[in-house]
């Protein structure tokens, strides 16, 4: 008995040792810097949120897609600066230029307005600098993401216990996918966050901070600035209302307030700026779907987004994310059910790209957090596995590729003294003889010197539709002959990629066109994309 009784003893002194050890932070925490952020506070994941996604918005350093300047940026400034400092409403000298979407009232206000307060703001305070036009819509989205970065991870903890929230929110800040869009001042970029913000109140089960009128509202503005936002949030809307007991009230006094709410502010923002009465979201669909005008930007087989559209966005996380879905498909069936539905009614529209999806990748994280935490004792070495794996593309894609066309606007900044001081030099005048909307326009240079690209708006049936860069790349040397029959109307800049350098290089020499720089853009050229853009100047 008595050595029976020491050996229970010495058992329960190994367990003591065991639970003194797993309650140890330096042991179980701090080995990981964000699991060991995250067990400390609500302070301290805020501050660490807001200094990650700032770091995050100055190492993304690259372009994406036009419409990231385009349909935001470019909008705003016009918006604010639509005239030279110089001139009166009254001389109708415009300042700025907006692409046909808006002449054809397919996109709303609401989000070019948030950056026009803050450029109203800096114009009203005289410091309307260029780099702080460039930089603070940027920081803005910056803390707009950080803000539902915190919201996803105190959501996490009520849906599942701190180890598997604290593994969820690492895979979420480790996505390089997330990294590289989420301080973009996108309309995608917007919507992601406003639909993580959503899912932070939506009833989803075992949820303590569901609010059915918060939910709506973010909901009913992440339409209002991307229409397509409804695709994403459909299957999420009619589980709420079969999950429901009071269906009739959830109607009157949720759904149709919040939409009604919705459109009507949507539609007065867009009124008033169009000057007119403009449906947007009834012209973005007719547009887009009845009209097919996206396919005109390119389309791609229907399979796309299943074998490479998916596997780019969530990148490293795919293993885990579909290791997850056997782990918690039950539970979280509602979430799977809205990144499947998302990605089959997008496959079945013509044109496709990576950011259409991208705002269903915080409700794939769920599944890579349980599979991580799942793991046991390999998931530290997956972990930092993963990390490694997204670090690399991350770092890649926001500082080196596709760079070029941003710094092109940093070497034209310099032209704005030239066009602002009377000198003997000819007044700038530049030409980007580039597949159009290459580079951002107006809101990186910040002075009303003559600038111009090669425009290329979609066939809308009109009887003078001209698609110039099309016409331009088919004959170049033709096009330079009709666009300038007098040497003097010759722009004094040229803006190309290198491709097109051979090409046009009789054009060039004839007319005195020096090289003036050479800028590295992507190691990957792509048809008229080179690797380099020239900058030639006359002499």
């Amino acid at each position: 008995m008595e050595n029976l009784r020491s050996r229970l003893k010495f058992g329960s002194k190994v367990e003591d040792v065991k639970l003194r050890r797993r309650k140890s932070q330096l042991y179980s925490s701090c080995s990981n810097v964000l699991i060991c952020l995250t067990s400390t506070g609500v302070l301290s994941v805020t501050v660490f949120c807001v200094v990650f996604r700032l770091i995050n918005c100055l190492l993304v350093q690259t372009s994406f897609v036009p419409d990231e300047y385009w349909q935001s940026l470019e909008v705003s400034h016009r918006m604010v600066f639509k005239y030279p400092f110089w001139e009166t409403p009254l001389t109708e000298v415009t300042y700025g230029y907006l692409t046909w979407e808006w002449k054809a009232g397919i996109r709303g206000f609401a989000y070019p307005l948030l950056f026009a307060f803050l450029y109203k703001i800096l114009q009203f305070i005289s410091y309307d600098s260029v780099q702080l036009l460039i930089w603070l819509p940027r920081i803005l989205q910056s803390l707009l993401a950080s803000f539902a970065d915190v919201k996803f991870f105190f959501l996490l903890q009520t849906l599942e216990n701190q180890d598997v929230a604290r593994w969820t929110f690492f895979c979420h800040m480790c996505s390089w996918f997330t990294w590289f869009c989420c301080t973009r001042t996108l309309t995608n970029s917007m919507e992601a966050t406003i639909t993580t913000l959503a899912l932070s109140y939506f009833p989803l089960p075992g949820s303590k901070t569901h609010s059915s009128k918060k939910y709506l509202a973010l909901v009913a503005l992440a339409v209002i600035i991307r229409p397509t936002a409804v695709i994403v949030w459909f299957p999420l809307l009619l589980y709420h209302f079969w999950q429901e007991d009071n269906k009739l009230r959830l109607i009157t006094h949720h759904y149709i307030p919040t939409g009604t709410l919705a459109i009507v502010t949507s539609t007065a923002i867009d009124c008033f700026f169009y000057e007119k009465w403009t449906p947007v979201q009834f012209n973005f669909l007719k547009f887009n779907i009845l009209h097919g005008v996206a396919d005109f930007y390119g389309s791609h087989p229907w399979h796309w987004y299943l074998t490479q559209g998916f596997a780019v966005v969530i990148g490293p996380h795919l293993p885990l994310f579909l290791y997850g879905c056997m782990l918690a498909f039950k539970r979280y069936k509602i979430l799977l059910a809205a990144v499947v539905w998302t990605i089959a009614v997008y496959s079945l529209l013509p044109h496709k790209e990576f950011r259409f999806i991208y705002p269903v990748l915080p409700f794939c994280m769920v599944f890579c957090g349980i599979s991580l935490a799942h793991l046991k004792s390999w998931r530290r070495p997956a972990a930092a596995a993963l990390l490694s794996a997204n670090l690399i593309p991350a770092l890649y894609t926001g500082l080196i590729h596709q760079r070029g066309t941003l710094d092109v606007m940093n070497h034209l900044q310099p032209l704005c003294d030239v066009g602002n001081v009377s000198t003997t030099r000819p007044q700038p005048d530049v030409l980007f003889l580039m597949p159009c909307h290459s580079t951002p326009f107006y809101s990186h240079i910040h002075c009303p010197i003559k600038m111009r690209f090669l425009e290329c708006p979609p066939d809308l049936g009109e009887e003078a539709y001209v698609d110039e860069a099309e016409r331009f790349y088919e004959e170049p040397l033709l096009w330079f002959r009709t666009s300038f029959p007098y040497k003097s109307s010759l722009p004094t800049h040229l803006i190309m990629f290198n491709v097109l350098e051979k090409e046009i290089s009789v054009f060039l020499e004839g007319n005195n066109f020096v090289r003036a720089a050479k800028i590295f853009h992507t190691h990957f050229p792509e048809g008229r994309v080179g690797e380099s853009i020239f900058i030639y100047e006359r002499h």
